[in-house]
């Protein structure tokens, strides 16, 4: 009867790890990658360098996310922002990865945060929600984090708002993308946004 419980309790334990990894920075939504310039329209996402860069691959990044997040060039301050994001995109995600060939949403952000910000951020998305300034969707700006729960109740991912309801992070199945936070399938899953407390 030990064995049995001991057994069962095991491979409860698999299936909760399971359903954990499967649920970590959730965002599997089925997705139309942009390529070259244009708008990102609700739905669509940049998940290359190329969509970043333009169509050579050259060209000046301020303008070319001017124009993925639909704004102008002059609202956009933090040219160490972008330039990040540009090294970054298109990289692929890997649960616990913490590298260019393999990263997760909280450890992407963690890293954004320390070179960009010069801020350090707890590990994961759920220890980062618990220590931002709340605040609503219509005060955020950019830098400010955006937290979704794909999996259930709890917290499971994390990106970094830009402008226009555009944000970064790291999708499941095309690395670090931008995103629009009104499309239906990450809106119906926003669940906290904030500043982190310095």
């Amino acid at each position: 009867m030990r064995n049995l419980t001991t057994n069962s309790l095991k491979s409860f334990a698999i299936i909760v790890l399971v359903s954990l990894v499967l649920s970590s920075c959730g965002a599997r939504k089925k997705t139309t990658v942009l390529h070259g310039k244009g708008s990102s329209p609700s739905g669509k996402v940049y998940s290359d360098a190329s969509s970043a860069r333009g169509a050579s691959g050259k060209g000046n990044t301020l303008a070319n996310y001017a124009e993925i997040l639909g704004v102008s060039e002059r609202s956009l301050n933090n040219k160490e922002l972008y330039n990040f994001i540009d090294e970054w995109i298109g990289s692929p995600h890997r649960m616990g990865g913490l590298q260019k060939n393999g990263i997760d949403c909280s450890a992407f952000v963690g890293i954004l945060y320390s070179k960009v910000y010069n801020e350090n951020l707890p590990r994961t998305s759920r220890d980062m929600a618990e220590h931002v300034k709340r605040k609503y969707e219509n005060q955020l700006k950019e830098g400010d984090l955006v937290f979704f729960s794909f999996g259930g109740r709890n917290i499971d991912h994390v990106g970094v708002y830009l402008q226009n309801n555009k944000f970064v992070h790291v999708s499941t199945k095309r690395g670090v993308i931008i995103s629009d936070i009104k499309d239906t399938w990450y809106y119906k899953y926003f669940t906290r946004a904030g500043t982190p407390k310095g």
